[in-house]
């Protein structure tokens, strides 16, 4: 038995029950890996409240991202062997001790990558990786949009972002928000609880608007986020923190500038293990060189992860966030 987070209903923070579960013996293809540590995501709290339908049924155990060492390789595995460091993004199930995995979901780590900075990076990361890199290319000359820039995948992508050589917009909800932001690579920071975003990216870019607007904020920043970009430009929705965007006439499209909308997922992204092993090896070259620096801000233990799901909709932490079992 292991110590695992279920939900067995929908709803709250509360509804995460700190409790022991068996873990089976790695199946065809499988490894078990006992966790270092878990990656707190806005998409945990998507399966938590049924937003997201659990594909299993429930109970569930939530979480899609973690890193550990494996302690048992199953039939057909011959990729990976009991002792080394891994990490992975999805399939559902992070929130426990120790867990199986697919084998060709996993990503072996590369030395001086420690196992916690992986927990925070992996689907953040790859996210950032996949929206800079291959959803938009951003390139030198580059006027870019983050929203919530001072988030688990903003200050990655900000810090990225400028590293390609991009003009960097950020907004924030807070002063302390605007600071760490700017410490992480934004040029400009806009605090929209007390300005509006869409008049501010307007005089940052002197009347020229952006190149690609990225938002994982959803509702509140629709549809002001079309506002913000230049013609032809790229709205990239891949998050709703704020809610989910509401079906909009496609002639938006045409008449703020003939603009491109897309909402692409990692998943997608990473369907092919070349893909994901390409998409990894992107990520973990940037953090390297210390291009991009992955902070661990918050740290909470497992039986704790109700109060992580609060602090997360609450909009009170910043950068990455780990679970600790």
């Amino acid at each position: 038995m292991v110590a695992a987070i279920r939900i067995h209903q929908n709803g709250g923070p509360e509804m995460l029950k700190f409790e022991d579960v068996q873990v089976p013996a790695p199946g065809q293809g499988q490894v078990r890996i006992k966790q270092s540590a878990i990656g707190l995501n806005f998409i945990d709290v998507y399966f938590r409240s049924g937003t997201y339908p659990s594909p299993t049924g429930l109970p569930l155990i939530i979480g899609n991202e973690g890193a550990g060492v494996i302690v048992e390789v199953g039939p057909g595995v011959k990729e990976f062997k009991k002792g080394e460091r891994v990490a992975y993004y999805g399939p559902i199930g992070a929130y426990a001790a120790e867990r199986n995995v697919p084998a060709d979901r996993l990503i072996k780590l590369p030395k001086g990558i420690e196992e916690k900075t992986a927990a925070g990076m992996m689907l953040k990361g790859m996210t950032a990786e996949y929206l800079l890199r291959r959803t938009f290319k951003v390139a030198k000359g580059h006027t870019v949009l983050i929203h919530a820039a001072a988030g688990g995948v903003g200050l990655i992508l900000t810090q990225w972002a400028r590293h390609l050589g991009a003009s960097v917009i950020g907004t924030v909800g807070s002063s302390a928000k605007a600071e760490l932001a700017k410490k992480n690579g934004c040029h400009h920071t806009i605090d929209y609880s007390t300005e509006n975003f869409v008049a501010r990216v307007g005089e940052i870019t002197k009347g020229a608007k952006c190149d690609v607007v990225y938002d994982g904020v959803g509702k509140a920043t629709f549809p002001g986020s079309l506002d913000c970009l230049k013609p032809r430009g790229y709205f990239v929705s891949f998050g709703s923190s704020s809610g989910q965007l509401d079906a909009f006439n496609i002639g938006l499209l045409q008449q703020k500038g003939s603009l491109y909308a897309t909402r692409p997922t990692l998943q997608t992204y990473s369907a092919k293990r070349e893909d994901l092993l390409s998409i990894a090896k992107s990520l973990f070259a940037v953090v390297q060189k210390g291009a991009v620096k992955i902070a661990i801000n918050q740290t909470y233990a497992l039986r704790d992860a109700a109060q992580a799901h609060r602090d997360l909709e609450g909009r009170k932490t910043m950068g990455s966030s780990v679970i600790i079992p």
